[in-house]
């Protein structure tokens, strides 16, 4: 499997806790671990006891190294007798080294033929180690007096003292002014959510931790609002909390995982949705005998409680905070209550799974979002070439364009509660008003301008929350650009030109994501499992076309002196350099 990261999500300042807390694993979190899990009690402490253990023995400590020493001190211990054994029976065998009071004394024979001046015997050497009445001269003469200690804890004279739990508080800590990143990581066929910390001030990326996840992720969305089966969803006195930092996980999977960005080393997620009950199973039906190469699968059996396949996008409501929206490629759309229990027991009670379940496309749905301005509006776009927008409470009422190729990425206009825009397969954008779409999304729409945007498809799209008429694009042909929108005075037509383009060395790009705090600073990620941090405003022109517009919306952009580039630093590359490309 190649290495990507497949979607980034930005945490806005000050929402991250100062100190993150480290996961504990006790018997309630075992219960709850059960439960989600589907699996008995004793199994799970079982599992997680084989865990622990697989962990404690790749880690030992200064015992386990010490043991291994002594085993390896006793395999080089030889017995003397045989090394004379072997000297005798063998001449041409290796001398031997041997401590100078264990050499045997020289026999008559060779102290006869000696000179006096060679005899040996005059030292007293076999009693050399026994002469510890002498006095002690020179520099050393105290040295038997010195105290040695194990560590600078228990040296008494070591006034500043080592506290790994405060160098470990210190290297956790988050401070107000960082954002943090979430990429949503694949490498050598491991899975894993990659919390970064973004340092703006001194232009400085970093991993702060990261979280294994059982599948490959595929989207990722930021929620504030604590699940009900969260750890974490209550206060010690039992109260619930009404904020909190979490991030939801689309996967190939047909489950949602939501996992918490406060808690270090977790284990398993605070909420998993749409786990069936163990009668049923998410196992594809082939067609036909399975004589030819190609086999075609039958659709899976959709259920209203649940997704039977890849969760492929996902939506947080910010006005109805416990509202999570999902895409699937089993062409539905879910609705799921954060603030309800997701138990599923397959009895069919009233009130289990997914909250409401929209069946408005005939292929694979590859994009959600809500409408900020609408927020009981949800916007959606189809590999049957289709978008279509409709208020949840009535779905039927619904209206759609068709845009004549697959559905990448579409988005909502913070600026315009009615427009919205859609990249495409095929390397287009489109810009449509949905007060003008038929209702009958076969019909075709006029989009109100069509931008062509890359060569190849623009995989990934965003609209700045900060600047009006700013939009990001990126694209298989591994370019993220700029764009600026400005209306004529009629209001009836829009020009569109570049502002500023760059490979940021991301490889294919999947994903860009606007800052919630600055209004140039955007992150990108792609085929090449790198997140890189573009900060805009190092542009000149840019500066120049979108700083005015800035102003005017009550922001200010920076000026920056560094390449614009901001990645993770290694030994052999400095963070802030150019290797990404040039402008």
């Amino acid at each position: 499997m190649a290495s990507l990261i497949s979607s980034v999500a930005w945490v806005k300042r000050g929402i991250a806790v100062e100190q993150p807390t480290k996961y504990v694993l006790d018997e309630q979190e075992l219960e709850r671990v059960s439960a989600l899990a589907r699996i008995e009690l004793e199994d799970a402490k079982k599992e997680l006891e084989r865990a622990q253990k697989a962990s404690a023995s790749m880690g030992r400590g200064a015992e386990g190294d010490e043991a291994d020493d002594a085993d390896e001190d006793e395999d080089e211990w030889v017995d003397e007798d045989e090394i004379e054994n072997v000297k005798d029976t063998d001449d041409n065998a290796m001398d031997e080294d041997v401590p100078m009071d264990e050499e045997p004394a020289p026999s008559s024979e060779a102290i006869a033929g000696k000179p006096d001046g060679e005899d040996l015997a005059k030292y007293n050497l076999d009693n050399y180690d026994e002469e510890d009445d002498m006095p002690a001269m020179g520099p050393f003469s105290n040295i038997k007096g010195l105290t040695y200690y194990r560590n600078n804890d228990e040296d008494p004279y070591i006034t500043l003292k080592e506290d790994e739990e405060d160098n470990e508080r210190e290297e956790l800590q988050i401070l107000p002014s960082d954002n943090l990143l979430v990429a949503a990581k694949t490498e050598d066929e491991i899975s894993q959510l990659e919390i970064y910390v973004y340092d703006e001030s001194e232009d400085n990326l970093y991993v702060h931790h990261d979280l294994m996840l059982p599948s490959f992720p595929l989207c990722l969305e930021w929620l504030d609002f604590p699940p009900i089966s969260s750890p974490t969803a209550k206060t010690p006195d039992g109260q619930l909390r009404q904020f909190g930092n979490y991030i939801a996980v689309g996967t190939l999977e047909p489950e949602i995982e939501i996992w918490s960005l406060d808690v270090v080393e977790a284990m398993y997620p605070d909420m998993v949705l749409g786990r069936p009950d163990k009668t049923a199973a998410h196992v594809p039906t082939p067609l036909g005998t399975g004589k030819k190469k190609r086999k075609k699968t039958k659709h899976r059996e959709v259920s209203d409680a649940y997704h039977v396949d890849a969760v492929l996008s996902l939506s947080w409501n910010k006005t109805h905070r416990n509202l999570l929206a999902s895409a699937s490629a089993d062409r539905t759309v879910k609705l799921w209550d954060l603030s309800r229990d997701p138990t599923i027991n397959g009895e069919g009670g009233e009130g289990e799974g997914a909250l409401r379940s929209f069946s408005v496309h005939k292929d694979k749905v590859q994009s959600v979002q809500w409408n900020d301005k609408e927020p009981t509006v949800l916007l959606t776009g189809s590999y049957d070439r289709t978008v279509r927008t409709f208020d949840t409470r009535a779905p039927e009422a619904g209206v759609g364009a068709l845009v004549g190729a697959d559905v990448e990425a579409l988005r909502w206009d913070p600026w315009e509660a009615h427009s919205f825009y859609v990249s495409l397969e095929n390397g287009i954008v489109l810009n449509f008003d949905a007060r003008t779409l038929p209702t009958n999304a076969a019909t075709p729409s006029p989009a109100r301008f069509t931008l062509s945007a890359h060569d190849g498809a623009v995989s990934a799209l965003d609209v700045n929350p900060h600047i009006p008429g700013c939009i990001a694009t990126g694209g298989t042909d591994k370019v993220v650009k700029i764009w600026n929108i400005v209306e004529d005075a009629d209001f009836k037509k829009r020009q569109v030109s570049l502002v500023t383009s760059r490979d940021l060395g991301v490889g294919k790009v999947f994903s860009v994501a606007w800052s919630p705090d600055d209004p140039l600073t955007l992150a990108a990620a792609g085929s090449k499992a790198k997140l890189q941090v573009w900060e805009v405003g190092a542009n000149a022109g840019a500066r120049k076309v979108l700083g005015p517009k800035a102003a005017a919306a009550g922001r200010m952009v920076k000026e920056k002196q560094s390449g614009g580039v901001i990645g993770v630093a290694t030994d052999d590359e400095d963070s802030s350099g150019d290797e990404a490309g040039h402008e």
